[in-house]
């Protein structure tokens, strides 16, 4: 089992409940156990015009292999009604492998560390609710450092 770090965003068809069901969905994934969620944040856009975004992080610990279960997530997504029609548009649905254990992934379909990770406070600031005061990420870079470089600017805690 290793612990693994999700990013969970949404802003369509009831982002809060999006969420919930979709926290609920991988709680049930074969070889996982759900065992930490951050509180809900809401944060803008990266595109203006859309709708804010009800942000959250969680902690699994799997035996799934990494695109395992990124197949699992993008089925949670689509059975959320996710459709993929423009980079950063708006979804009903996120699920982003942001950490995967001590884990360097660079397959085309998966990075991770999740390559923006350093720059999205809506994932940071509830990542660093679950995750060790201390955690080093695969690449060396310390959360503490990252919160450090990324202002809680955008965002407010639900």
């Amino acid at each position: 089992m290793e612990r693994i770090y999700i990013g969970l965003g949404s802003n369509l068809a009831a982002p809060a409940e999006q969420l919930r069901h979709a926290l609920e969905a991988m709680a049930h994934l074969p070889q996982t156990r759900l065992v930490g969620t951050s509180a809900f944040y809401q944060s803008d856009s990266l595109l203006p015009g859309q709708p804010r975004y009800t942000n959250a992080v969680a902690a699994l610990d799997s035996s799934l292999e990494p695109l395992q279960l990124l197949d699992a997530l993008q089925a949670i997504e689509n059975d959320q009604g996710r459709e993929r029609l423009e980079r950063w548009g708006p979804r009903t649905l996120d699920l982003d492998i942001l950490l995967y254990g001590d884990r360097l992934i660079d397959e085309p379909r998966l990075k991770v560390p999740h390559y923006q990770v350093h720059l999205r406070a809506f994932v940071l600031y509830p990542l660093a609710e679950l995750a060790p005061a201390d955690l080093r990420l695969a690449d060396g870079r310390m959360l503490k450092d990252l919160l450090a470089d990324c202002p809680f600017v955008g965002l407010e805690r639900l």
